[in-house]
């Protein structure tokens, strides 16, 4: 590492990120809120899709989804698309950026070499921690096993993450501010599985809709019940930082007031949702208060459902690129086991 860096005030460093940020999930929020952590300023190189399919395989989410995805994350400040798969010092110096921060694993290229080696020989490379549990291949791989029609309707729910969401972690990835009594609160609620960049844009318009958005999250059970036995995709452990969890179905009077009092309640216009397992409508109560709004988005085409509708039109292309990945990640373990051994 530099002299200057090291002598260089925390909230002057500028940290480069760079990645593919398919399916962007909670590991890849965590890396990005620790990297921010080391800096006073973030800037996150996206990879294009032409990049990734020729290094890693075909993409789920679109180029442009995956950009908005991450401009969405509140630890970022500046999103650079089509930003080179190989991380260059070049790169990072035309947008200022001091030090390159990512997971302490290894990414290569097409043919075996190390991403992140020209910035690793230069000292302007620092390691955070990877978030264990989750990865796009994980996701990809329990979709791939919900691809057939029955399977939706007689497969089990998702499997059990390792990931934990425990009070800390909650805490690392919450605002901590609690609604005013002078605050006009929004509530939303639903599934709210692989989050999206139709679930940003809803949330961003209901939050226009007041001063305080309260998200509630539905149990896996719930959604099971409700949406079929291949859903959720992801369980309510990894859908639960920063909502509430084990939401209601229903929004009941308790829902309204015990947490913050509710002056609008706002589902997205067009997307249909089920009747309650007692045959009501769960928003039947803001509705007969005359609280309840749809709200229309730009991105309302996007869904849970059309994401698994991507998975199950290629199938044979995913299931290769799973393939391809899971062979390169054990070369990749290979390769730290060996520099791990290299620097006893």
């Amino acid at each position: 590492m530099s002299s200057d860096l090291q002598s260089k005030p925390k909230d002057q460093v500028r940290i480069w990120v760079d990645g593919c940020f398919d399916l962007m999930h909670f590991g890849h929020a965590n890396a990005l809120r620790q990297a921010k952590e080391m800096g006073g300023y973030l800037v996150v190189g996206v990879h294009s899709d032409a990049e990734i399919l020729k290094n890693k395989g075909p993409t789920v989410m679109k180029e442009e989804e995956r950009y908005a995805a991450v401009a969405a994350c509140k630890w970022v400040d500046e999103v650079v698309p089509d930003a080179p798969y190989l991380t260059s010092l070049e790169w990072m110096d035309r947008y200022n950026c001091d030090v390159c921060v990512h997971g302490d694993d290894i990414t290569t290229m097409a043919d075996g070499s190390d991403c992140y080696q020209a910035v690793k020989d230069a000292g302007r490379y620092w390691e955070c921690k990877r978030t264990q549990g989750v990865s796009t291949t994980e996701l990809v791989g329990r979709m791939l096993l919900n691809t057939n029609e029955h399977l939706r309707k007689t497969a089990t729910a998702s499997a059990s993450s390792p990931f934990l969401p425990t009070s800390q972690k909650i805490v690392q990835f919450s605002e901590g501010r609690e609604a005013k009594s002078s605050d006009r609160v929004v509530y939303v609620d639903g599934a709210f599985d692989l989050f999206h960049v139709g679930h940003i844009e809803f949330l961003k318009k209901a939050k226009e809709q007041g001063d305080y958005l309260l998200v509630g999250i539905h149990d896996d059970e719930t959604v099971n019940k409700t949406m079929g036995a291949s859903y959720p995709i992801m369980n309510l452990h990894e859908r639960a930082l920063s909502i509430i969890m084990g939401a209601p179905y229903s929004v009941t009077k308790d829902v309204l007031s015990k947490i913050c009092n509710v002056a609008v309640v706002c589902h997205g216009k067009g997307d249909k949702y089920a009747f309650d397992l007692d045959g009501k409508d769960p928003y039947a109560l803001p509705k007969e208060l005359g609280i309840y709004k749809e709200i229309e988005t730009d991105l309302s085409d996007i869904s849970t459902e059309t994401i698994i509708d991507r998975i199950i039109a290629n199938r044979k292309l995913y299931e290769a690129r799973n393939r391809r990945k899971l062979e390169k990640a054990a070369l990749e373990e290979q390769m730290l086991e060996e520099q791990k051994q290299q620097q006893q």
